[in-house]
């Protein structure tokens, strides 16, 4: 069986071998414990090797990508994948606890400004303006995180870069996700932040509202208004970057002395100085 750090490679006709890094090792085990808990929206593995972190995906049928890559512009493509993500992730609030016991990294909504001082004290590629700009800022972020728990929206796992490269679309109106190397348990609605920036460049920022109020269908109810939820959403969306910034330091990790680490250590303070641009959304 061929291996490689973190990547996915083919295995006959069609099969997807992935060795995870040690900081991520825990997909293996995820992966095999969704196909228990989700297994609609997942793939069953083949076979996975906890202790090496390897993991053998069947073949999953189209990428999404590839799908969008065929057809004529449509950003109402990207509804019904949403709807369906955003339906295994509230089914896997009752398991959120059991994946953090994979391994799965804890990125608790409330434990969020922890997070972020971690991130920024072991980061190497911040600037001396760069930090002045994030330590003032985490009064706001503390102020977030307090208002998104308050809407009661339990955390749950968050793929933290779910793009159109991350799901497959086997058939018409049937979507499975893979690929939880970046994944972490943490508020749900931080997964919205990827495929909005990649429908936003893939068409414009208009259609991020009608795709915001797809993801949201599944949220609805509890006697939480559409209000609530979008202001939870434009939140959570500013807050799913220290999800990114987090993958970047976990995969690259250790002080900036090989380019691997400087790469890593540059993409994760990117991310982190994204918590204080605007989003579009």
């Amino acid at each position: 069986m061929q291996s490689g750090l973190g990547g996915v490679h083919r295995q006959g006709p069609g099969d997807r071998f992935k060795a995870n890094p040690p900081a991520s090792a825990f997909e293996a085990a995820l992966t095999s414990a969704l196909a228990r808990w989700v297994p609609e929206h997942v793939l069953e593995p083949l076979a996975v090797d906890v202790d090496h972190g390897w993991s053998l995906l069947p073949d999953g049928g189209d990428l999404f990508r590839d799908v969008l890559n065929r057809g004529p512009a449509d950003p109402r493509a990207w509804e019904e994948p949403l709807r369906q993500y955003a339906r295994m992730q509230h089914a896997l609030v009752p398991h959120a606890e059991e994946i953090e016991l994979l391994g799965v990294p804890s990125a608790r909504t409330t434990a969020l400004p922890d997070v972020f001082d971690q991130l920024i004290a072991e980061n190497t590629a911040l600037q001396a303006d760069d930090l002045t700009r994030l330590h003032e800022f985490r009064p706001r972020l503390v102020d977030w995180c307090m208002e998104l728990a308050g809407v009661g929206i339990a955390d749950s796992l968050d793929h933290s870069d779910l793009h159109d490269g991350q799901l497959f679309n086997p058939e018409a109106g049937r979507f499975t996700f893979f690929d939880w190397g970046d994944a972490a348990v943490s508020h749900p609605f931080c997964s919205f932040l990827v495929p909005a920036r990649r429908a936003r460049e893939q068409y414009d920022a208009g259609v991020l509202p009608r795709l915001r109020d797809a993801y949201l269908e599944p949220w609805t109810g509890d006697g939480r208004t559409t209000v609530e939820l979008r202001r939870a959403m434009t939140l959570a969306g500013r807050l799913g970057a220290i999800g990114r910034a987090c993958s970047w330091g976990r995969l690259f990790p250790g002080a900036a002395d090989t380019a691997a680490d400087a790469t890593g250590a540059a993409e994760s303070a990117k991310w982190l100085l994204e918590l204080c641009t605007e989003p579009s959304f």
